[in-house]
């Protein structure tokens, strides 16, 4: 901005307050005009639902046997909330041999409804499908109504476990059932659970080489592990430090990008723990032998598989979790098109309800919290390579990849891509650090086909070293993951928002500070494909930003 000068006869005095009212009514017309272009809530149409494929052209059905836009709506209203005890979710491994009984029956009794009522298990498991695979429409849109891989991620979940939950204590008359979690985040919980391998809550369509003893790997990449259990288990511990507290300190990066209605609010973006371990482990326990690794492999299957409620139970208190972590600042986003986005259910008592994000943020409203146990990971934090500093000055003084933030086309991960990314920033003091997340933005991913496809990212690691390299370096920043949405629509093709690709975002200030790089003009960052899944991906580029 250029000097103010002061005009011929006028105080300053009024000049001064006659330019703060103009800057304040610009910055209230600016906020105004913002919050418009952010969009509408997201509806669903509940007036058609759509047949499917999956990608292997095996059909997907998972439409009602009668139409949601016949039922009789109820909005959901919290302050009725009826619950004179509060339900307790208890981690499954501390479950005792009476809740197990009083679970299984629940379950078997779910399970033997017929297929069309809204509470058997068939119905229930196909919920996730509808919303998981598009065979709804948003309203007043031909764009699909989707629940992942953006910031509806956990409220949808949420209000699915909810619903579900109250359901299995209907059945049994038992108001205060709780679902238990499945706490595969410490080391005590790590195995899949005994009690979902016999019996109501058992699934045959797991991979055999993932069940018990074998300690869950949170960063899978569908390669045999050959790792000791103990180095299982600090691997997990690097990996969940970096999802949950270093690479989680802005709501957009834990929770996903703001999708709005219409084509024009798509967004594809998922937040850290929805791309793992929330993805990842959906595809370790699904079977190898499926061609989609079905059942929890798939989304649009996933919810067969019983173990599938005590997963998200977890990721539901992972996000409390994740809020007293930063002690309720900034953990609730506060547009209007996230609060009043809306999903329907059928509740307990077989009414069809609909219920807003904004019903969905306090547990303890909605009756019920969680058991607390010790948070290992926390403390977690993995120290940078010995040779990290030598690996970069040899880098430099070589053949330079790319200095280009996008590329002029899509660049192929066949094998691991490295860029010379610029900093915009640098020196940035702790203030402006806690005000501005600095992010890597791997922006144009797409994978040709819908399958199971992942990379790491790494910052200022060595090419020697990128192999073998994993979350117990500080030098890793985060992965992307693709799990299979499982379904189509039937003649759809690519339109604008597909060819848009996914956006990646990684918070990497603390791991900047970390590497001794802070005051660095530029970092070295890797895209290391995993699993012989490089073949299926491309990327458009990678930048830095700073997100608020």
């Amino acid at each position: 901005m250029g000097r103010i000068r002061e005009p011929h006869g006028a105080p300053v005095l009024l000049v001064v307050s006659f330019l703060l009212s103009a800057l304040c009514f610009s910055q209230a017309k600016s906020e105004l005009r913002s919050s418009a272009l952010l969009g509408d809530p997201l509806l669903a149409n509940l007036s058609a639902c759509h047949h499917s494929f999956t990608d292997a052209n095996r059909p997907a059905y998972c439409c009602p046997p009668r139409r949601d836009i016949d039922q009789r709506l109820v909005q959901f209203d919290l302050s009725k909330l009826s619950q004179t005890q509060k339900r307790v979710r208890r981690a499954v491994h501390h479950l005792d041999a009476d809740f197990i009984a009083k679970y299984q029956k629940a379950v078997a009794i779910m399970k033997s409804l017929p297929s069309d009522h809204p509470h058997s298990f068939f119905r229930q498991a196909n919920n996730h499908c509808l919303y998981c695979t598009g065979s709804y429409d948003q309203v007043n849109s031909s764009s699909l109504f989707k629940i992942h891989r953006s910031w509806l991620f956990f409220p949808w979940h949420r209000a699915f476990l909810f619903f579900h939950e109250r359901i299995l204590g209907k059945l049994i008359g038992d108001e205060t059932f709780a679902l238990p979690y499945w706490s595969w985040d410490t080391p005590e919980g790590m195995q899949i659970p005994e009690i979902f391998a016999r019996g109501v809550l058992s699934d045959g369509e797991r991979d055999e080489a993932h069940l018990p003893p074998t300690i869950a790997n949170l960063n899978y990449n569908k390669e045999a592990s050959v790792r000791p259990s103990d180095e299982q288990v600090k691997v997990n511990l690097a990996f969940m430090h970096k999802q949950m507290v270093s690479g989680a300190k802005k709501r957009e990066l834990f929770l996903g990008c703001k999708v709005t209605a219409g084509e024009e609010g798509f967004c594809d973006g998922p937040g850290t723990v929805e791309g793992a371990p929330h993805n990842t482990l959906h595809s370790w326990v699904g079977s190898g032998v499926n061609p989609e690794r079905e059942d929890m492999g798939a989304f649009y299957s996933a919810a067969k598989d019983p173990i599938f409620y005590a997963h998200h139970s977890n990721i539901d208190r992972l996000w409390e979790v994740w809020k007293e972590l930063r002690e309720g600042k900034d953990a609730d986003f506060e547009e209007h098109a996230w609060l009043e986005s809306a999903f329907t259910f059928y509740d307990e008592n077989l009414r069809f309800v609909r219920i807003k994000v904004r019903d969905l943020l306090d547990t303890h409203k909605l009756g019920y919290e969680y058991e607390e146990i010790p948070l290992p990971w926390v403390n977690a934090k993995p120290k940078p390579t010995a040779s990290s500093a030598a690996s970069i000055k040899k880098r430099k003084s070589g053949s330079l990849l790319s200095r280009r933030a996008v590329m002029e086309k899509e660049r192929a991960l066949v094998s691991s891509v490295t860029f010379e990314v610029y900093r915009p920033k640098r020196g940035r003091s702790k203030e402006e650090k806690e005000r501005e997340e600095e992010i890597i933005v791997v922006e144009g991913i797409r994978v040709k086909r819908d399958v199971y496809a992942k990379f790491d990212v790494f910052v200022n690691l060595g090419a020697e070293e990128e192999k073998i390299a994993g979350p117990l370096v500080r030098e890793f920043a985060g992965s992307f993951v693709n799990t299979p949405h499982g379904s189509r629509r039937i003649g759809e093709t690519e339109g604008k928002m597909g060819k848009k690709g996914t956006t990646l975002k990684l918070g990497i200030s603390e791991l900047l500070d970390d590497l001794g790089a802070d005051e660095d003009e530029s970092i070295w960052v890797s895209l290391v494909p995993r699993g012989g899944s490089g073949v299926f991906m491309t990327v458009d580029g990678v930048r830095i930003e700073f997100l608020r």
